[in-house]
């Protein structure tokens, strides 16, 4: 078994949640946050089934920070 990281995002009207780790895109969307990783757990495992080892990124996340920085527009 591997553990993959997952970033959720909660939206106006919906989550969207994806993997860190893998190449490509992966991304579900879901009413709840629990229905997005649902889903996105459903399209990582097919993901992986398709493209077998290399769906896989060389590099490992191991932290994920989330922060915010000022931009002038």
């Amino acid at each position: 078994m591997k553990t993959l990281k997952i970033i959720v995002e909660k939206h106006p009207d919906s989550y969207v949640a994806y993997p860190l780790g893998l190449k490509d895109i992966v991304v579900a969307e879901g009413d709840t946050c629990k229905e997005a990783l649902r889903e996105v757990r459903s399209a990582i495992q097919f993901h992986i089934e398709t493209f077998g080892d290399e769906a896989f990124e060389d590099n490992d996340v191991r932290e994920i920070f989330v922060t915010e920085v000022g931009i002038q527009i």
